[in-house]
């Protein structure tokens, strides 16, 4: 330890400095000094490797000003051009593509699109799979671009909105139960067909049934009976011309005045049949045939 010692003279006074007077060189020197350049020389290079890397980062991402290479940063959002790949989830507002161009996704498994609430539940969701597509939500809707719904399901309801229903399949239209509509109509120059293989076929109206063919006739084809009953009202048979050729016959009668006159008769039950038409009815000659 060095001690420095202060004395106070006055004038005249001649006072003798010590001889061994210690004398300090400021700096660093040996070692220490060496040590201080390498770590300088240490740090530099490091900066320069640092800095180099660095332009060489930007310039490999393509960072500008407005993004990183095809991704803009822009007022609206970020804009992405040409083709990219997401290996994780995307959460975003809103996907749109340029004015002049489509927006594909593509994925080699299946793509899927998830709304989520607040709390994080999946409240709707849209998969396109290799085999199906699968929709999942409490509704379903197609709107046409002024607004107007075209098809909407629900669970219990499915509603179509435009003005007609067009099935173009060969084997028609299936429905495992009850249709409603106003009009079942086929197309022009095409038959009409309602048909049930195994099970019965009913058509129900308030206000009435309508069955009418324009251009052809029409035909009602049954293995059993056919019965056209009105509890009300009365059945008419509107047309110029009304056959019945089947009805059972009775044997002409020995007068042989009939010149191919036949009469309908009807039994108790409602059974039509023909008879040989007399100058009287023939009919109870024939009523065997109510038996």
């Amino acid at each position: 330890m060095v001690r420095e010692q202060y004395t106070t003279v006055t004038e005249g006074t001649h006072i003798e400095r010590p001889e061994n007077q210690h004398v300090y060189k400021i700096g660093i020197y040996g070692w220490r000094k060496r040590c201080l350049y390498l770590f300088v020389l240490l740090l530099l290079t490091t900066l320069v490797v640092n800095l180099a890397l660095t332009i060489w980062i930007l310039k490999v991402m393509w960072f500008s000003p407005i993004g990183m290479g095809h991704l803009h940063v822009t007022q609206d959002g970020l804009r992405l051009e040409g083709e990219s790949e997401f290996l994780f989830p995307l959460y975003v507002k809103e996907i749109r593509s340029r004015v002049d161009s489509a927006l594909l996704l593509q994925s080699t498994q299946n793509v899927t699109i998830n709304a989520r609430n607040s709390e994080g539940e999946v409240t709707g969701r849209v998969k396109v799979g290799a085999q199906m597509v699968e929709v999942q939500s409490q509704r379903f809707q197609i709107s046409s671009e002024d607004g107007k719904p075209l098809f909407t399901a629900e669970e219990h309801d499915v509603m179509v909105g435009t003005g007609r229903l067009r099935v173009t399949g060969p084997e028609g239209a299936l429905f495992e139960h009850s249709v409603e509509t106003p009009l079942v109509k086929a197309d022009p120059f095409e038959d009409l067909r309602l048909e049930s293989p195994t099970r019965s076929l009913s058509m129900d109206a308030p206000r009435g049934v309508h069955i009418k063919a324009h251009a052809g006739k029409m035909e009602a084809l049954s293995q059993m009976d056919i019965i056209l009953q009105s509890s009300d009202g009365e059945l008419v048979l509107d047309a110029e011309t009304v056959g019945l050729p089947k009805l059972k016959q009775g044997t002409p009668g020995s007068s042989g005045s009939s010149q191919g006159f036949y009469e309908i008769c009807v039994c108790p039950d409602g059974k039509l049949y023909l008879s040989t038409a007399g100058e009287a009815t023939t009919c109870e000659e024939h009523s065997h045939i109510c038996l």
